[in-house]
């Protein structure tokens, strides 16, 4: 099961100053890490970015994600991550092993250099980089992140595995790309105009997210998915400044609103469209749920276990 998070390169447009978006991205990066997500992927949304777009947002998600260990090498000095400090830990734990320093626990490392007898040294947070054995049939270049499995510190007993780095990955691809993957699952829009989340519907939303997997869309602040997206109409726009997060409902789905006419045209088996539409905080207290208000309260729900 796949777990991917969209959020468009307008993520950060209400942001005043540089450390204010820094911070937005940080809240970001920590919904998917504490609900597991897989990929954490940037779309483009030109027409809502304003003074940082998706260069920005793609770099302090993507160091974010970097372990405190590596973030030296791996980034040095950049204009971008002036305020990176202020970014809230991730603390990303493996799905196997135990604790980032115990025994049979996993670490991220980067590749530092890459030897003609099928060795390679790896810094992983150890005082020094390690020279470790590279599997067969496992290929290696230098400056990739990889995954290693250390059993014992002293002395320092290690491997080179290939399960899943902790924590998420992050790219920049376009929404139709993005929906298009195999892996995507239940493809979910969040927004005010979708159907809303009740009780009645969260368990089998959420048992087909756990056994299909999922993507699940983010709009930007005063601006929804529906003004970024060709082809969806949305008859009944709310007054503007009224802005919300929200989800999606299935597609096969009867629609609970009784033909409410604010409701998302959803064009459903289309493979660069979204399945559902879901209002996630379907009685909002607040004229403005944020995007990373939105991303909590929309996993929260998604990815309840049985």
């Amino acid at each position: 099961m796949t777990v991917s998070l969209l959020v468009p390169s307008s993520l950060v447009r209400e942001a005043e100053d540089k450390r204010e978006a820094t911070r937005k991205i940080g809240y970001v990066a920590r919904a998917a890490t504490v609900f597991r997500a897989d990929r954490l992927t940037v779309f483009p949304d030109a027409e809502g970015e304003r003074r940082w777009g998706g260069g920005f947002v793609e770099t302090v998600l993507r160091y974010a994600a970097t372990p405190p260990y590596l973030r030296k090498e791996a980034w040095g000095r950049r204009d971008e991550l002036e305020y990176a400090g202020i970014l809230p830990p991730l603390l990303a734990s493996s799905q196997t092993g135990s604790g980032s320093d115990g025994p049979g626990s996993t670490r991220q490392g980067i590749v530092t250099e890459v030897g003609p007898d099928g060795r390679v040294r790896v810094n992983c947070g150890m005082q020094h980089p390690i020279s470790l054995g590279v599997p067969p049939g496992m290929e290696v270049t230098e400056g990739e992140r990889v995954t290693v499995r250390i059993s014992s510190r002293e002395p320092v007993r290690a491997k080179l595995v290939e399960t899943p780095l902790p924590g998420f990955s992050v790219e920049r691809a376009d929404l139709e790309e993005a929906l298009g993957r195999e892996d995507a699952g239940v493809r979910i829009a969040t927004s005010r105009f979708g159907e809303n989340l009740t009780t009645s519907r969260i368990g089998t939303l959420a048992g087909r997210v756990r056994s299909e997997g999922t993507t699940v869309a983010f709009g930007a602040p005063e601006r929804g998915l529906p003004a970024m997206l060709d082809g969806v109409s949305v008859e009944d726009v709310a007054p503007e400044g009224q802005r919300g997060g929200g989800d999606a409902v299935p597609a096969e789905s009867e629609s609970s609103d009784g033909g409410d006419s604010s409701r998302i045209d959803v064009e459903s088996d289309a493979p660069n469209r979204f399945d559902l539409w879901l209002n996630t905080v379907p009685n909002q207290g607040s004229e403005v749920v944020r995007t990373e208000e939105a991303m909590f309260a929309s996993l929260a729900c998604l990815t309840l276990p049985e």
